[in-house]
């Protein structure tokens, strides 16, 4: 019997699980795949429509160099569209590794008796907030262990201490986190101390694999971890990021696994994800798992590809996992969000060891090394825009609110003027020479291209804020 979409689709609940394995599968196993309808799909996502399971299992199950070619040139015309070229900054920050859980992949698993265990204390994370202000960061995301030390009063104190970290010009200007599923009044403790995104990562959407790999501790309730950003809905948390690992299950569920649980949030609370992440499994202490569901270089870059059209409007978040050659190729396919200068030791920004030098406190291998500005330097090259811009989240442009003004002449209005700004107050505070210089290319570059087009703006009041940044003052944002 020919498979029925509308049938099989499950109706989505609020805090229910949603992911239905056997609907991921017929949509994969049961799809046609012609040219004319890759090229239909494709212009809907440039329509800047979000596109379905059904229409996101046509593109994975695309097998031909041409197809492959026409997901690769859409996606980077659909980031013209919605990101133009900036790309945002952002660093990782390690508060602990305590972790109760015993996941087969992650070096802080619980059975992992060779870690070092380390919390940073207050006057640590001051330490590293400011190493990080002296680099010119001004975009964190802290990292926990699942471990009862990291309790929701104990997330938002360290995010209000980070925030009160000023070092000459240097403020964090936004706190995400990456941490536990908490419940709704822990969710409801954590957004009072004023953080940006508050990701889980599923890790493999398939129950059965999530069971084998997951051994022990409250990250072993499937469930409770899947229905976890329902439960931040609930608590007004409405800025979520997602994400899966891959290599632990088959790329092709994850990526429509991805767009299943994107349908859910926008189902139930009107808002996708602000995010989705996409990391490779890395090397790691005590690491168990086979090779059997590695993500070649090739289908890597095809599924990122896949994920910017299937969602036009969420933000895809590249990590130091991958090698600079990936980055670098990658990026061009929709990324909106790098990390760079990342060290996930903990203590590392600050060199803050403890006597405890070349003992390895790290969750996994990173493949990207290079510090914060010579990334900088390198996205200058390609005629990126560095951005740390802050300003929708602050100004509330977020959630649903975000696809209100996501429409044509947005970009040169708010984005790339804040990213210009951004990227004077770095020049300004910490660029080396040669990196200035190619800073302030880039931005007259920028400008000329405001003052053009049909949505051409007058950057008079852009180049008076630059004047005004050099001059000292920071901050400055529309």
């Amino acid at each position: 019997m020919r498979f029925n979409p509308e049938k099989c689709a499950i109706p989505d609940k609020r805090m229910q699980p949603f992911i239905d394995s056997d609907e991921i599968w017929n949509y994969l196993h049961t799809t046609e795949v012609t040219d004319e309808r890759v090229e239909q799909i494709i212009n809907k996502s440039l329509n800047k429509e979000r596109l379905t399971l059904a229409e996101t299992a046509v593109l994975v199950n695309t097998n031909t160099p041409k197809q492959i070619e026409m997901i690769k040139n859409g996606a980077r015309k659909l980031k013209e569209k919605v990101y133009g070229n900036r790309i945002v900054l952002f660093a990782p920050l390690y508060i602990g590794n305590r972790c109760v859980n015993n996941c087969k992949y992650c070096g802080f698993r619980v059975t992992n008796t060779t870690a070092i265990r380390k919390t940073l204390s207050d006057e640590e994370i001051i330490h590293e907030v400011e190493a990080l202000e002296d680099n010119g960061q001004k975009r964190l995301i802290l990292v926990y262990g699942e471990h009862p030390e990291y309790s929701p009063e104990y997330i938002a104190h360290t995010v209000k201490l980070t925030y009160s970290v000023h070092k000459n010009h240097g403020e964090i200007r936004r706190v995400n986190i990456n941490a536990a599923p908490l419940d709704i009044e822990g969710f409801r403790t954590v957004k009072a101390s004023g953080i940006g995104t508050y990701q889980v990562f599923q890790e493999t959407y398939d129950r059965e694999a999530y069971s084998w790999y997951h051994l022990g501790g409250k990250k072993k309730d499937y469930d409770y971890r899947l229905t976890s950003l329902d439960r931040a809905q609930e608590a007004g948390v409405d800025d979520v990021g997602i994400g899966a690992l891959f290599g632990l299950y088959d790329w092709r569920f994850e990526v429509l696994a991805l767009v299943r649980h994107t349908v859910h949030l926008e189902a139930c609370y009107n808002v996708g994800p602000h995010t989705i992440s996409f990391p490779r499994i890395k090397d790691a202490q005590a690491l168990n798992i086979t090779d059997k569901y590695e993500v070649s270089d090739a289908d890597f870059t095809k599924l990122v590809a896949i994920l910017r059209l299937a969602v036009p409007y969420t933000g895809l978040i590249l990590t130091a996992r991958e090698a600079p050659e990936i980055r670098r190729e990658v990026m061009q396919f929709g990324v909106s969000q790098i990390d760079g200068g990342t060290k996930i030791e903990i203590g590392e920004y600050s060199k803050i060891k403890n006597n405890e030098q070349n003992l390895n406190r790290e969750q996994f291998r990173i493949g990207d090394e290079r510090s914060l500005h010579e990334i900088i330097d390198e996205l200058l090259e390609h005629n990126y825009l560095p951005s740390f811009c802050t300003a929708c989240y602050r100004l509330g442009r977020t959630g649903e609110h975000f696809m209100e003004f996501s429409v044509p002449g947005f970009i040169k209005r708010f984005c790339t003027p804040n990213a210009i700004l951004t990227l004077s107050e770095f020049l300004v505070d910490y660029a080396q020479e040669e990196v200035a210089k190619k800073g302030w290319n880039r931005i007259d570059e920028e400008l000329k291209m405001l003052e053009m087009g049909e949505f051409a703006i007058n950057t008079q009041e852009i180049r008076n804020r630059i004047e005004r940044i050099k001059s000292g003052e920071r901050d400055l944002y529309f």
